[in-house]
């Protein structure tokens, strides 16, 4: 940062802004758990000494406080990897089973969006398939915050609800699916080579609410990657170039995470992973009727609040995902 060219890279510069505010903020949070676990060494030998309970209580409810906090920096110690620090993009789609999915998939994002707005993130809407009666085909928004990708990467599957239908005139239980994938904004510190030869550009009419603009030109963009068969979109703005430039940071955001998953050598690729969203693929299960209750499958972490699960109360889940999974 003292070098003199520093502020001339703005993206870069940008960068290590907030790689640096993430390590302040983790030392100095350190530190503090240091000075507390002091003072209540101290207090404690007084309460001892003068065998008053209520101040124990209060010192065991600290101690726990203090221990739920350390942890949490821990947890931020796994945000090592090198896309982590970036934004990502969420992309999701409704599973068969026509309008109950649909709402399912509009419920995630309501989810992921109320938690974006309780970190104080931004986030945006890229494109939209709306639902023929309700709820959402499929959606992706983007969202710019402190580490986001690293906090949401372990997101990515099958999402599965059960409940009584609000749409079954019978008010019978209904189980639907949808599919979430999260993928890093790539910066232009990450060089990925694309070539025109391998593109196939489509240009429609958007679908989605706006001016008479909107509703009259083909400002909509799809770009197909036809070696990968990754397929991108976007309608959220009015002019095409921009729908256009917005697609093709997405599209390198996708191969960028093409190629980190091709690495890693999974078992499966992304696109057989979304082959079926259905039974025995889900990560997660939110269970509203019978019993209340939702559970994340690979870590067997549970939540008997749903309601506050889906009004975007997740970073215990998040957290332990982190913690657990590899």
């Amino acid at each position: 940062m003292l070098d003199a060219n520093f502020w001339q890279d703005k993206n870069s510069s940008q960068k290590v802004i907030k790689e640096k505010k993430f390590y302040e903020d983790l030392i100095n949070s350190f530190f503090s758990s240091i000075d507390k676990l002091k003072d209540l060494d101290d207090l404690i030998e007084l309460a001892l000494q003068e065998d008053n309970l209520q101040v124990q209580k209060e010192i065991l409810q600290n101690i726990k406080d203090l221990r739920s906090e350390v942890k949490k920096n821990e947890i931020k110690c796994f945000l090592s990897d090198e896309a982590d620090s970036l934004d990502c993009y969420i992309e999701i789609h409704a599973g068969a089973g026509g309008t109950e999915s649909q709402d399912w998939a509009d419920m995630l994002r309501r989810m992921y969006l109320k938690w974006s707005d309780k970190k104080n993130f931004k986030s945006s809407l890229i494109s939209e398939h709306k639902g023929d009666e309700a709820g959402i085909k499929s959606a992706t928004i983007k969202i710019d915050g402190e580490y986001v990708f690293g906090w949401l990467k372990k997101e990515s599957g099958i999402h599965r609800l059960v409940r009584i239908s609000p749409f079954d005139s019978g008010a019978r239980r209904h189980t639907s699916f949808a599919s979430v994938w999260i993928y890093p904004v790539v910066d232009e510190n990450i060089n990925i080579e694309i070539f025109e030869k391998d593109l196939r550009i489509d240009t429609y009419r958007s679908s989605g609410a706006g001016g008479q603009h909107v509703n009259t030109t083909d400002s909509a963009v799809r770009i197909t990657h036809i070696p990968s068969k990754i397929v991108v979109q976007c309608q959220n703005e009015r002019s095409q170039h921009k729908n256009k430039e917005t697609c093709m940071n997405m599209l390198r955001a996708r191969l960028y995470d093409y190629e980190i998953k091709k690495k890693e050598q999974e078992n499966q690729s992304i696109e057989n992973s979304k082959s079926e969203i259905g039974w025995g693929h889900q990560i997660r299960s939110y269970v509203l009727q019978p019993y209340r209750l939702v559970k994340d499958n690979r870590t067997n972490f549970e939540s008997t609040s749903p309601d506050k699960v889906l009004d975007g109360n997740i970073d215990e889940f998040l957290e332990e995902s982190l913690y657990k999974i590899k």
